[in-house]
């Protein structure tokens, strides 16, 4: 694998370049590289010369940039992890490149690319993981960033690595080829059918969970959530996103309790068929999941609508009670509160139109 170091980073690692022709070296086994600084901590970027896939390491010592080599090598196994490629085509990957070979950039062109890369990633800052060395999760959502050099031709950076991963392994190891379950979800609402029926990878997180159910349903993801893994009707664990959340309503629940970011669905999934989602506290939507079915060679590493029925109500509506207002005050142009509740509407049936097709372009971008 050749590393095409910027001078600063040649200059962190003490070494000179080795000499390599860059030019006759295959791009998906070369990477550019530089050192940042990010929260004051080093930080070493890798962009992929053929898709522009990033690779990032986070809060590096002295004694880590003299295993630099087995590093990057333990994070491209770990984010290709991450994006659901399957392992035979992970280790034809790294057995084709397991010798390590530090050289200088290739030439203006290739440096100008990684430094737009870089500075696209900051977007993803809040996902810095300040305890770990390996980024795996800023990487895999910032090489979802569009990317393009100024002509017509822009591109997604994962999808451009899968593309070259299927050729690379060639037609029979596919790169995705997951355990997945089917979940009819539900939002429970006694006078209207609102549910969607999705197809899910069981390697996501709750967090990605939760960012597919907020597109699913059209929700704005304004307010707190959280999940319960229910044994039958009894909850046995409760999953949160915030750190207030997790001190105010996991004691009170008296079970365990934990933070969504590090969990998979494949950690209660499928030993357990029923979660309970619960967003926004006040207005209280709760939505139950139930796994209907368990698929063993999904080929994508992101969830699909394959059906669903209805709507959800409008943000803040004040809860079911409030939603049957909102309703009947649609229906009487007399009423005070009309004209102001047709203003709504609009912008509410602009939103949650029931469109499969939007939901599923909305959840591919999760």
């Amino acid at each position: 694998m050749l590393i095409q170091c910027t001078k600063k980073l040649l200059d962190e690692l003490k070494m000179e370049p080795e000499l390599i022709e860059n030019s006759n070296y295959d791009p998906l086994f070369a990477w550019h590289a530089n050192l940042i600084m990010v929260n004051r901590k080093k930080t070493v970027v890798l962009v992929n010369d053929k898709n522009r896939y990033l690779i990032v390491l986070h809060g590096l010592k002295a004694k880590d940039f003299q295993k630099l080599g087995d590093l990057i090598l333990q994070a491209i196994q770990k984010t290709f992890e991450e994006e659901g490629i399957n392992d035979e085509t992970i280790e034809k990957y790294l057995n084709s490149s397991k010798d390590i070979f530090f050289t200088k950039t290739k030439d203006r062109t290739s440096v100008a690319r990684m430094n737009r890369s870089i500075e696209d990633m900051y977007a993803y800052g809040h996902l810095i993981n300040s305890d770990a060395i390996i980024n795996s999760n800023w990487s895999v959502n910032a090489s979802r960033m569009l990317m393009g050099d100024g002509k017509k031709d822009y591109f997604y950076p994962n999808e451009e690595l899968y593309k070259n991963l299927e050729a690379f392994a060639g037609e029979s190891d596919p790169v995705f080829s997951l355990q997945a379950a089917v979940f009819k979800v539900t939002l429970r609402l006694e006078r209207h059918q609102v549910w969607r029926r999705l197809v899910v990878p069981l390697h996501l997180t709750f967090e990605k969970l939760h960012e597919v159910l907020q597109e699913a349903f059209a929700w704005e993801n304004y307010h707190l959530h959280e999940f319960y893994i229910l044994d039958g009707d009894k909850p046995i664990v409760n999953l949160v996103g915030d750190e207030n959340e997790f001190e105010t309503f996991g004691f009170q629940e008296k079970i365990e309790t934990k933070f969504e970011t590090d969990v998979k669905l494949s950690d209660y999934i499928p030993q357990y068929k029923q979660i309970k989602y619960i967003y926004d506290f006040g207005d209280h939507w709760e939505h139950i999941l139930e796994v209907e079915d368990l698929v063993g060679d999904y080929d994508k590493n992101y969830p699909i609508c394959i059906e669903g029925e209805g709507i959800a109500p409008p943000e803040d509506v004040g809860g079911e009670p409030g939603y049957e207002e909102y309703l009947r005050i649609l229906t009487d142009e007399n009423h005070s509160e009309y004209k102001k509740n047709m203003v709504n509407r609009n912008v509410w049936k602009g939103n949650n139109v029931f469109d499969i097709g939007l939901i599923n372009r909305r959840i591919k971008r999760v």
